[in-house]
């Protein structure tokens, strides 16, 4: 079964949600605590984390599978 990714998204707070799923995994009240959470669940299951911004658009992705092509930068 292949991994499927994790998205950090707003609602009513901020929710980690697995790609696909109309319900959120973990809501909580800060950005902050649900990259935590999500990055955690990501390792885990050697997925790729999605983070989003308020309006929805993507502001950054990290990669904890196989990735055929790694990211060249060392921030995480």
């Amino acid at each position: 079964m292949k991994n499927r990714n994790l998205h950090i998204v707003p609602a009513k707070g901020w929710g980690v949600k697995k790609e696909g799923s109309k319900r959120n995994t973990f809501v909580t009240l800060t950005k902050s605590e649900a990259i935590e959470y999500g990055r955690k669940m990501a390792k885990k299951e050697k997925s790729e984390l999605i983070i989003h911004n308020l309006d929805g658009k993507i502001s950054d992705k990290d990669s904890y599978g196989n990735d055929p092509f790694p990211a060249r930068d060392m921030k995480h």
